[in-house]
């Protein structure tokens, strides 16, 4: 495989990997996986693993089969860039949302970056009201939850609001 197909293969995981979590995260998570996902949303939330930890331990392991398949099975090695990208994405995903907005990765520390506090309130939004929006690193705010969130300071990413879980 070229360089370059190599790369747009890898690219193009990355990129299609927010619309593929936003719908996952949508119909899954506050859907039929409610159950584990609820872990999340709760106020206060154990130090450690979760239940909703289980989504990315599973989705690892997913990714881990393609990429096996990938080196070792023929024809399938486009799988090895495209599990990649999603390796890359997953990791960014991890950073952004466990690390710097619900600080459960202590790198960041008290600093501030202002792209990150953007999705931080994008995702605010979410927790506020368990709805949109469902993706990360590109999340679409529904204008009218914009407005109403924008009404209150209350911040359920930490310990003093409950956090919603619904549809």
């Amino acid at each position: 495989m070229s360089t370059a197909r190599f790369v747009l293969l890898l690219v193009a995981a990355f990129v299609a990997m927010e619309p593929v979590t936003a719908a996952t995260h949508r119909f899954v998570m506050h859907g039929i996986g409610a159950r584990l996902h609820r872990s999340h949303h709760r106020a206060t939330r154990p130090r450690g693993f979760e239940t909703n930890d289980w989504y990315p331990v599973v989705f690892a392991g997913v990714v881990m089969l393609g990429l096996w398949a990938g080196f070792n099975v023929d024809g399938l090695a486009a799988l090895v860039p495209v599990g990649i990208g999603i390796t890359l994405y997953g990791a960014t995903y991890a950073l952004v949302h466990d690390g710097y907005i619900h600080g459960r990765v202590a790198w960041f520390g008290d600093r501030r970056v202002d792209v990150l506090d953007r999705l931080a309130e994008a995702h605010r939004v979410h927790h506020l009201y368990g709805r949109a929006p469902f993706g990360m690193l590109a999340p679409i705010v529904p204008s009218d939850l914009r407005q109403r969130a924008a009404t209150t300071d209350r911040n359920p990413l930490s310990s003093g609001g409950a956090a919603t879980i619904g549809r």
